[in-house]
């Protein structure tokens, strides 16, 4: 089973993250904020790996601890659940439209960390949720999953639409990269015979 389990604690948050990369997209996720939640269950339910949140956060200050810091521990779990990559297909991508929103995710699960973001969200906040944090959360999960990630807004009007084109895409992409590539399972996919 390619599962981990990730804890984090800081004087800012108390974090714990748990995966299955060859789940179903179940999920049960608990931050605190409510927005988030719904996006990091997009995460999960689109990318079928299996996923349990848990988070407490100096939410009396903001979100921002609580949805970097969660980033960070996921981006963890699953560089620690695909251990040495052997027989993953790596890349993945994805087009995905939501309503008047268009977003394109592609990765490269490299462990080279890189962000490369042009998703403009026109609302500062989506209810009580800071849109700047959705940013964030990508590059935390990019630079501690070792995840050479590029997202781009090609369209869209509203918000949240955005935001969740935004996760969906980038799960449909992390689905397609953690997958056992079935001609080369026993294989390291690279090369330099190690990622």
């Amino acid at each position: 089973m390619r599962n981990a389990k990730i804890t984090r604690k800081t004087a800012e948050t108390d974090i714990s993250v748990e995966v299955n990369l060859d789940g179903t997209g179940a999920y049960d996720n608990q931050t605190g904020v409510g927005f988030f939640d719904h996006m990091l269950d997009q995460l999960a339910r689109h990318s079928l790996i299996d996923m349990v949140v848990r988070a407490e956060g100096d939410l009396h200050i903001d979100d921002h601890h609580t949805v970097e810091d969660t980033g960070i521990a996921l981006g963890q779990a699953l560089a620690k659940a695909l251990g040495d990559k052997r027989g993953i297909r790596r890349y993945g991508a994805c087009h995905l439209a939501m309503d008047d929103s268009l977003v394109r995710a592609a990765l490269d699960l490299s462990a080279r960390p890189f962000l490369v973001w042009n998703v403009d969200i026109p609302a500062a906040k989506i209810g009580t949720f800071d849109t700047e944090l959705v940013r964030e959360f990508f590059q935390a999960l990019s630079t501690h999953g070792g995840i050479t990630l590029h997202v781009d807004r090609l369209h869209g009007i509203n918000s949240h639409h955005i935001a969740e084109a935004t996760f969906k895409a980038v799960a449909r992409a992390l689905r397609e990269a953690v997958e056992t590539d079935p001609r080369k399972a026993d294989a390291v996919p690279s090369t330099k015979g190690a990622l």
